[in-house]
């Protein structure tokens, strides 16, 4: 994936000037002393996946937290910095309370981080959390790896207007546990509003690029695609169950469909690390329910998946012959570590079509979780179907394998199209 996020990105990047515009302001606090020092170490490393750092802060072709990955915002390119433990070009020399003051507020010892780093979501988490972050990552191996330099131009390089950013936007939440639910939803609850940061990319932002706080988990275009809405109430219409969500969580797949691009990332950093309890938590949280027993979780309705002469004499249907069906199947049912069943699909069966046609137009990059788990690239069409070629392909793609039975018009394509052009 070619990371392009906006300054909403779902990532913790540990951004700092070479110009000194704020120093640390807190006064400086020892780490503890723990008595299992490797216990200690060993959380901070499960933290860590459960906050996605690498997702940010590794390259493809770089060391461990070495930082590099490039992320393009309406102001500029941002780049991920070195967190390890270097102490030349890492933060190997950051006291504990510089630490937390960067990972939970927003302010390095070189100066305020830009949003882009989740100190927004991060200010929830724990002090005994705080402590094992720190412990894992003073341990880290070094990265010798130089930071590069943002290419963000002016006056959005001068950081004094991140304090403003942060008096108008930054609240500084901490996290409540809701007490007339179980601890199992309320772990959920921490994990998705803190160090799994998933109101970063899936709230709307308002125009000073804060999240609505009004308007939690309900979806937002990030990176030429739509974050969907993950309410309770939305996941619930869209028919998601308690198993699937959780196999999707744990695995990156399900009946529902697969992850991809950003969420991708996400899921191979992040969620796949996590252990089943804290899956079982996360879902939980977003589906607002009890974990229902092993007898009680229903089975996905096998539906007959042989063409209608209906389905045969609509547009799209050549098309989808054409260019779909050599790795989804004829009749949609997928093909293993190639391409995921189309029957019941999130993104088709979702109303809001800006999926649909950003990954029709763009295409998806190949999705590697291991050698037993992954799926081939998906071609883009942008130069090979008109608008409303492509309308008649989502028109199949709705009536063919979902409940939906609307028609997608030319005008809505090419809308969309629009937006993902300027986004």
């Amino acid at each position: 994936m070619k990371p392009s996020l906006k300054i909403s990105v779902v990532c913790g990047l540990l951004l700092s000037s070479g110009v000194v515009y704020a120093e640390a302001s807190s006064t400086d606090i020892q780490a503890p002393l723990s008595e299992n020092m490797a216990q200690l170490i060993a959380q901070g490393k499960y933290l860590a996946a459960a906050g996605d750092c690498s997702g940010c802060h590794t390259i493809e072709s770089g060391q461990a937290y070495g930082g590099g990955r490039a992320f393009d915002t309406p102001f500029g390119t941002l780049y991920s910095t070195n967190i390890s433990s270097d102490k030349q070009h890492g933060i190997g020399n950051y006291s504990y309370q510089q630490f937390v003051d960067a990972v939970r507020n927003g302010v390095a010892p070189k100066g305020n981080l830009y949003p882009a780093m989740p100190y927004t979501s991060y200010h929830r988490i724990n002090d005994h959390d705080m402590h094992a972050l720190y412990a894992y990552f003073m341990q880290t191996k070094p990265a010798t790896q130089p930071n590069r330099e943002n290419g963000i131009g002016f006056p959005f390089n001068i950081r004094m207007g991140l304090k403003v950013w942060n008096l108008v936007a930054f609240d500084k939440p901490t996290f409540t546990p809701t007490t007339d639910k179980t601890p199992l939803w309320n772990r959920g609850k921490y994990l998705v509003q803190g160090l799994g940061h998933c109101g970063e990319c899936h709230t709307p932002r308002n125009f000073m690029m804060a999240t609505e706080q009004d308007h939690p988990l309900e979806g937002a275009v990030v990176n030429y695609l739509n974050a969907p809405n993950i309410t309770s109430k939305n996941l619930t219409q869209e028919h998601w169950t308690f198993s699937n969500l959780a196999q999707f969580l744990k695995t990156g797949q399900s009946p529902k469909g697969t992850a991809f691009n950003d969420m991708f990332i996400v899921e191979k950093h992040s969620l796949t690390q996590l252990n089943d309890h804290d899956i079982t938590a996360i879902t939980s949280y977003l589906l607002n329910q009890a974990q229902p027993s092993q007898s009680a979780v229903s089975q996905p309705k096998l539906t007959s998946l042989v063409a209608s002469q209906f389905d045969t004499k609509l547009p799209g249907y050549r098309i989808y012959m054409d260019k779909c069906s050599g790795c989804h199947g004829q009749n949609g049912q997928g093909t293993p570590n190639v391409a995921p069943a189309l029957q019941n699909n999130a993104t088709i069966e979702n109303r809001n079509i800006f999926n649909t046609v950003a990954v029709l137009n763009n295409g998806i990059e190949r999705q590697s979780y291991s050698q037993e788990q992954t799926y081939y690239a998906m071609p883009g069409y942008k130069n090979s179907l008109n608008n409303q070629q492509m309308a008649d392909l989502i028109t199949y793609l709705h009536k063919r394998f979902t409940t939906q039975m609307t028609t997608t018009t030319a005008k809505q394509v090419d809308d969309i199209k629009k937006q993902l052009a300027t986004n």
